[in-house]
Parts: structure tokens; sequence; C-alpha cells
């Protein structure tokens, strides 16, 4: 994990070299630099910052484009240096035109992420697997692929183009605009929220080759399909954006809950870590050792 004396965060460079391997690229939802250690600590190699996440743990509200690009970019620099792996930030919809996406790209890159997606909804836009959702014109949407590629400074970075037209075109324009995102100059491809297994084949049939993101949203509206399948398919990056969210809400519910019934947190203290395991974790060992370095004692 990412020390207090470097960076450490692996970069654009690592994540194609991940891409370019012979297996999928997983990457669990991370919404806090706490988090994502949690992650790396599992042993993946990549980190997806999710919107969702950082919407919720942020504010405690739906991912329906209520956050700015700066606080987006801030919990992504806070992520990137707590951990040593390569992460892959939700950029939204580039929060404005193509403008406003230049300096997204460029701030992101300043952030130590590795690689950004971004949407084609209109702003404020609505997390994929709800209802209501809108597109721009898909003119409008290459207009700002074009301006990414040509704003990001180290040419590694990732540009990964989602467009969310399934759900208010139909798959058929949703393809359509993917071709064309392609040739605006996007790394990779995200589809998002098909809803059959015949839908997500096509989908890999027709970019057959070409980088895809599968976004493994638990609950939504893709169907839940197996890594071996999607290895198969040919998706090169799947995320599992919100399990770790998920997770974080069941178990503090669940002491909370124990904490209010009980008046103390007695009961609950067997099914928790450590104060000793959890400051080893968050790497109080190496701040003892660098405070006795430097004579802080």
């Amino acid at each position: 994990m990412s020390d207090f004396l470097s960076r450490g965060n692996a970069g654009p460079t690592r994540l194609r070299e991940l891409l370019a391997g012979s297996e999928p690229v997983l990457a669990p939802g991370a919404y806090d630099a706490l988090s994502a250690r949690l992650a790396e600590e599992a042993g993946f190699q990549t980190v997806y910052m999710t919107g969702f996440g950082v919407t919720a743990s942020l504010l405690g509200r739906p991912d329906v484009g209520l956050l700015t690009m700066t606080e987006m970019v801030d919990t992504a620099r806070r992520i990137t240096s707590a951990v040593d792996v390569p992460v892959l930030a939700d950029a939204d919809t580039g929060y404005g035109n193509a403008l406003n996406v230049i300096r997204t790209v460029q701030e992101y890159e300043r952030a130590g992420v590795a690689g950004i997606h971004l949407e084609d909804q209109i702003s404020p836009k609505r997390c994929g697997h709800m209802t209501g959702k809108q597109v721009v014109p898909a003119d409008t949407a290459v207009d700002k692929i074009r301006a990414a590629v040509a704003a990001r400074r180290d040419p590694d970075f990732v540009l990964v183009a989602r467009t969310d037209a399934r759900a208010v075109e139909g798959v058929d324009a949703a393809i359509e605009r993917a071709h064309r995102y392609r040739d605006a100059g996007a790394d990779a491809l995200f589809v998002e929220a098909l809803e059959t297994e015949a839908e997500i084949e096509r989908v890999a049939t027709e970019f057959a080759g070409f980088p895809l993101l599968f976004n493994w949203v638990e609950g939504g509206k893709t169907p839940p399909v197996d890594l071996e399948h999607l290895r198969e398919l040919g998706f090169r990056l799947v995320i599992c954006p919100i399990s770790g969210l998920l997770a974080a809400t069941r178990a503090l519910r669940n002491v909370y809950g124990r904490i209010a019934a009980d008046g103390t947190p007695i009961e609950a203290m067997t099914d928790l870590p450590s104060f000793g395991e959890f400051t080893d974790l968050i790497g109080l060992p190496e701040v003892t050792e660098l405070g006795q370095r430097f004579g802080l004692g």
C-alpha cells in the first residue's frame, strides 16, 4: 500500500498492461481511501472509484448528478494516495461541454488516476441503472470524447467511452454510438445497462477484439454473468461498483442496531476487527517508525 514517503500509485501504464493481458481485469468499487485500501489488501490489481458510492458516502444521497467535478477529483486524489494499484474513476458526463471535459481530464490526471469513463447523458446525470435517463446528441458526445483525447497529457491515460443510450434509444442506437465513440479515439467502450444476455453477447460480437467494460451492477438492470462467460465473450474490464458499499451499509446497520439495543458495543466486538488489527491496516506501524526516524518520539 502507498506510504507517507511515496505516492506509489501505478498509474496509466500499469492499467494498460493489465488490459493487454490474457485475463479480464476485475475492479471492485471503492468510495473512499479506506475501501480502496481494503480492495488492494484483498488482492485486486485495479480499483474502481464509483460515483454512486462516492455520492452515497459524501452526501448520503442517490447518484443523480449532485456532486461537482472538484468533489469527485478530491475523492480520487485521496484514493490514489492510499493504494499502489491503478485507479479507474467515474467522471460522469465530464461536468459540462467539451471545454469542461478538457479540464476534467487534466484534473483527474493530476489526481493520479489511471483512467476515467465519460458518459453521454445530459447533465445532471443519473445512475445508469435508474429510470428517467436522457442522452445528449451523439455528435455532442463525439466532440467531448475528441476533446478528452486531445486533453490528456499522458498518452497512456485510459479513456473509456460510456453510452447510456440503451435505455433511451434502444440497443441498436447504443451500438451505433459506441462505434462512433471508438472512432473518436476512446480506448475502451462501456455500453451501459444492457438488459439481456443476448444484448451482452451482441455487443461483445460487434466489438470483438476491442476493449470492453462490463458493469456488474449488483441488483441492476443487467443480468448477472459469471466471470468465465465474460472472459469467453472478450470483456477486458469488469467492475463491481457497489458490493463494498452494500456490505458496509449492512455491517454498520447491524453494529449500530446492536449498540442501540445493548447500550454498549460489548456483544458486537466479537464480530469486529480488533483495534490493533485496524490500526495496522491504516499504517500505524509505518507512522510510528517514521516518527522515531525523524525525532518525533
